[in-house]
């Protein structure tokens, strides 16, 4: 088998997208699974719109997601430099041989020139394609025009012909050379196109396999020209799904979070989004859901990549992350947690010196109940502040009469409680329903309202033993004033 070499070629012009992640993260399986190398190059020729701090948050979250390379920006490699603007002076080598040997030729039509023959070609309802009207100009005159100083591209000669390639995801791909322009391999102001460096990095990085995105197909036949032309040996293409939203239309920023950087500071931990991501138009049985990194790696293969794009379901990966959290350790949640807060400012030093300890406990007991990190603060709203609202359902049924010896003899038992742990709480309450005839439920619905404003809870003797006596009778005596204020009309 040939040693496998792959790579992920981000432009920094943005942040790292799911489906960038995701070709990413089939790259780097498949590196991993054959015991070969993954290779992190930085597709930066956009000089105007690439920015250090794009390079930056890629980086970072591809390290987040799990997913390291043998070579690349920071740690080399013996194929460097890997940022495409400092290897000018190989395109520039790369070039010349291209020129030399006739593959390509200088082309000195303005952009006016251009615009003419494309709405020439548009007004008789036809497909532009460049004339070609440069590719035989005497070599002399071309020369002349160059020393003129006239500003020129460089294109590559597509001659007559088919190219046809086999897909390892599509199968055969055949593509007349009637469909491709004499394409352009340097702007006219100096800069190289995509198609040109990325075959020269390709192949100088001596990259085995191209794995990518399938809105990259229309470009294959173009590079494989290019190899041909520079004598180099192509590499063998797959290329993957698209990921479209819930409405099939290309995920973006109006389905939600789209980027990785935004599922992390949501909450999502990195193990969730990877698993997700790799089921996402791949399987390994079409049944399995939930699938460890170890795993992925053993079992990775293309062949089960399918051809059809993939939905993204945000529902899905809730699920999942909330599995994950469950399985996680209580001290990663919990710091996971304690840094959400942070920056949500939902606490502070002051919060934190008097009841630190007490909130770690309430994270471990919303932990199981927890989607995403960003849940926490949501769940603990009765502990993080005081409860002044409450669900309105419940309200309806508690805020009556009857609720009002209740929660009075709640009190009373509550300031009488001395042994202030969740099991003696509840066995008091319990022997205080049974001496009251009252059911034990009746106790703890309208008591679970009172202290958090809510009808789901954990445990509620856990929470009054973490939230403690004193904030507990506070709230039960604010609810037991609400129901008395509602009986006012009703005595006058």
């Amino acid at each position: 088998m040939t040693k496998v070499r792959v790579r992920f070629a981000p432009s920094p012009t943005g942040y790292l997208h799911v489906g960038g992640a995701r070709t990413a993260l089939f790259n780097w399986l498949f590196a991993r699974h054959s015991g070969g190398k993954f290779i992190l190059r930085i597709e930066d020729t956009d000089r105007e719109r690439s920015k250090p701090e794009y390079e930056e948050a890629i980086l970072r979250d591809l390290q987040w997601l799990g997913l390291d390379w043998d070579e690349g920006p920071s740690i080399g490699g013996a194929c460097g430099p890997y940022r495409q603007t400092e290897r000018a002076a190989l395109y520039r080598e790369q070039l010349k041989k291209l020129l030399a040997a006739g593959s390509a030729y200088h082309c000195f039509c303005t952009h006016k020139e251009l615009e003419a023959e494309r709405s020439e070609a548009q007004a008789v309802g036809k497909i532009y394609r460049y004339s070609g009207k440069c590719r035989n100009l005497p070599p002399e005159e071309a020369e002349a025009k160059r020393k003129a100083g006239l500003p020129f591209s460089v294109r590559l000669k597509v001659t007559e012909g088919v190219t046809t390639f086999t897909d390892i995801i599509r199968g055969e791909v055949s593509v007349d050379h009637k469909e491709i322009d004499d394409f352009i391999l340097v702007r006219s102001g100096g800069e190289p196109t995509y198609n040109f460096v990325a075959t020269i990095d390709d192949a100088l990085m001596e990259i085995s396999h191209v794995i990518r995105g399938d809105d990259h197909l229309s470009n294959t036949p173009k590079q494989i020209l290019l190899y041909r032309a520079l004598g180099l040996p192509a590499p063998l293409f797959a290329h993957i799904p698209l990921i479209l939203g819930p409405d099939r239309t290309p995920l973006s920023k109006r389905h939600g979070a789209n980027a990785v950087g935004e599922f992390k500071r949501k909450g999502y931990l990195p193990e969730a989004l990877m698993n997700y991501l790799a089921l996402l138009g791949w399987s390994v049985d079409g049944k399995t859901e939930i699938i460890s990194k170890d795993d992925l790696i053993k079992r990775f293969g293309l062949e089960r990549v399918v051809k059809s794009p993939a939905c993204f379901d945000y529902e899905k990966l809730q699920w999942l992350n909330g599995h994950y959290i469950r399985l996680a350790d209580e001290e990663r949640i919990y710091q996971l947690c304690l840094e959400y807060l942070w920056d949500a400012g939902a606490i502070n030093d002051d919060f934190m010196q008097q009841g630190g300890l007490a909130l770690k406990r309430m994270i471990g007991t919303v932990k199981n109940s927890l989607k995403t990190i960003s849940d926490v603060g949501e769940q603990l709203t009765y502990f993080l502040g005081e409860v002044h609202t409450y669900d309105p359902q419940a309200m309806a049924k508690y805020l009556v009469p009857e609720t009002l010896p209740v929660l009075e003899h709640a009190v009373r038992v509550l300031e009488e409680t001395v042994a202030f742990d969740a099991m003696s709480l509840e066995e008091k309450f319990r022997g205080a329903a049974a001496q009251s005839g009252r059911k034990f439920a009746e106790y703890v619905h309208p008591m679970r309202l009172a202290v958090t404003g809510r009808t789901m809870s954990p445990n509620l003797f856990e929470l009054i033993e973490i939230l403690g006596k004193g904030r507990c009778i506070v709230r039960l005596k604010r609810f037991i004033q609400m129901i008395k204020a509602t009986l006012v009309p009703t005595q006058k």
